[in-house]
């Protein structure tokens, strides 16, 4: 029998499994990113403060520690973003975009570099970041002498990485601890440098991973916004339906009917699905929150229509935002909060405006 909800349901269900009623286990960082599948950290404070709004007492630098700890690790994962991710749990995620053989495109060869060079970058990065930590630079120096081609210097060096995205996806590198005095990015091997780490599964097996928790925290949801939310719907679409299909076949997720739309979600989540828990709680989440990027700004349920170019600005920006019922009910900046919705109690966004001050 297939469970029919509303969205209004669905949405106050996602709240808690985004831990937004800051359970006491939401203390520890690692549990709050896994539970997110992962917290992009393109701007490292904005990751910190992602985890901080949904611990019972804010704690920032528990992020800061628990990398140090090689607990969680920071590496360019979903859409091609860097994200801070478990590291039990990383694998799978690359895995699976990997896959997607992105770089084998000829619109990505153009623009960067050939897939035969993409292969002598790669085998370089590999030997020279074999138990050690290199800065960006050290690494390209590294990477263009091995290879004998100067030319690849300044695709090397750019800050944003696209040369080395398809290295991370496939296991070869993610960040290392940033070098002592001047606090510069640094790149190292995972198998050299996380403990555990066991290299990237296949996708079929990566997708009984990821699929699920996606569907855990953004669900019930549609293949299309898994594969937006994981490479901008970059997968390969016979790939994409087969994951699905297993997972059905398994019993490990089923069909839902949201409003007249089939939908998926974990077959564990369907008795909390038909029983949702109240939410009214207002939250102020920063920058980026996987609150917004996790069904994407285009979807109009989480983001209004009307609103989204308040939430997703110039330069692929995401504002922080007023989050109420499951909705994007207003944005803020600093002390200033404009609020879209009448209805979102204004003691609860004084009550989040004194838990940032502190």
């Amino acid at each position: 029998m297939t469970v029919s909800m509303r969205w209004d349901d669905v949405l106050v269900w996602r709240c808690r499994r985004q831990l937004l009623h800051r359970p006491d286990e939401a203390a520890d960082p690692l549990v709050v990113v896994r539970a997110l599948a992962g917290v992009q950290a393109q701007v490292a404070s904005c990751a910190e403060q992602a985890v901080a709004a949904r611990q019972p007492v804010p704690d920032p630098k528990s992020v800061r520690a628990a990398i140090e700890d090689r607990r969680l690790v920071k590496t360019w994962a979903a859409r091609g973003t860097l994200h801070l991710l478990d590291v039990a749990g990383a694998p799978a995620q690359l895995a699976l975009l990997a896959a997607a053989r992105t770089w084998e495109k000829g619109a990505w060869q153009r623009t960067f570099v050939t897939v035969g060079q993409l292969e002598k970058i790669a085998a370089a990065a590999w030997e020279a970041l074999d138990g050690a930590v290199l800065t960006r630079e050290e690494l390209a120096e590294a990477i263009v002498e091995h290879a004998g081609e100067p030319g690849l210097r300044e695709h090397l060096a750019s800050g944003w990485g696209a040369v080395l995205k398809p290295l991370a996806w496939q296991g070869a590198l993610v960040y290392g601890p940033n070098s002592q005095g001047d606090n510069r990015v640094t790149f190292t091997r995972p198998d050299t440098y996380l403990p555990g780490w066991g290299g990237l599964p296949s996708p079929e097996d990566a997708a009984r991973i990821v699929i699920p928790a996606y569907l855990g925290a953004y669900g019930p949801a549609s293949m299309s916004a898994f594969d937006q939310w994981l490479i901008r719907g970059a997968s390969k679409r016979a790939a994409l339906r087969g994951w699905f299909r297993a997972l059905l076949d398994d019993g490990a997720i089923a069909e839902v009917d949201v409003e007249g739309e089939r939908l998926f979600a974990r077959a564990e989540d369907l008795a909390s699905l038909a029983a949702v828990e109240p939410f009214d709680e207002v939250r102020l989440l920063p920058a980026f929150d996987q609150f917004v990027l996790g069904p994407g700004t285009g979807d109009p349920r989480v983001v209004p229509a009307q609103r989204r170019a308040a939430v997703s600005r110039a330069a692929g920006w995401i504002s922080p935002v007023v989050a109420y019922r499951g909705r994007v009910a207003g944005v803020w900046d600093g002390g200033e909060v404009t609020l879209f919705d009448e209805t979102v109690p204004a003691e609860g966004v004084e009550a989040e405006r004194r838990r940032l001050a502190g």
